[in-house]
């Protein structure tokens, strides 16, 4: 298996619920156990942007995302956000790879001032601090001074910046396709195979003129 095992995946309150709930689909898929963190913003996001409506417990929620995604048992774990108890929270038991997606400003702010405010917030201060792999995917237009500054504050700790910015090479025709093109890009920096984008150059075929 290429790729993280355990993945923790977070959806905070910026627009792009779609993203999450995609790449949480593609992780189950290629078999990833998931650590699953959900911010109370996100839910109200992804009720506005889309028909899901997720129950309000971690356990009710777990089932609901489980049967959604046709995951094993267990596949998917979901944490309250003051669950301090969680493998997120410790060095010692978080996953080695953790997205925030979509990633609200407020969210990006809180990782590049250290807060720990709640399990969202603690879980990505652990990657900073044990060295693992984060991916932030931000979604806002436009970006202020102080935006860009906690990006970049981020970027230069080994934290990767992947803002929600659809390209359009592939010709994308539905929406999905927008989607998929920034899930894809997620999981190829997390080398987990995925056949929704090819690389660049993949297909390219040389002339002879």
């Amino acid at each position: 298996m290429s790729g993280p095992e355990r993945i923790t995946l977070a959806m905070t309150g910026a627009s792009g619920a779609q993203y999450g709930l995609r790449l949480l689909d593609c992780l189950i898929q290629e078999d990833r156990e998931v650590h699953f963190l959900i911010s109370k913003a996100a839910q109200l996001v992804m009720a506005t942007e889309t028909d899901v409506v997720l129950p309000a417990k971690p356990q009710a929620m777990q089932a609901f995302l489980s049967e959604y995604t046709g995951a094993a048992s267990g596949q998917i774990r979901v944490f309250a956000k003051e669950d301090w108890m969680a493998p997120p929270a410790s060095g010692s038991g978080a996953p080695t790879a953790m997205v925030v997606v979509p990633c609200s400003t407020g969210t990006l702010s809180a990782i590049a001032t250290g807060a720990c405010n709640n399990l969202i917030e603690r879980a990505a201060d652990v990657a900073l601090k044990e060295r693992r792999q984060l991916i932030l995917v931000p979604r806002e237009a436009p970006y202020s001074s102080v935006h860009l500054e906690h990006m970049l504050k981020l970027s230069n700790l080994g934290v990767t910046i992947l803002p929600a910015s659809p390209g359009f090479y592939h010709q994308p025709q539905t929406i999905d396709d927008l989607v998929d093109f920034i899930v894809a890009r997620i999981l190829n920096l997390l080398n987990i195979p995925q056949d929704m984008l090819p690389r660049w150059g993949e297909h390219h075929i040389v002339s002879d003129d």
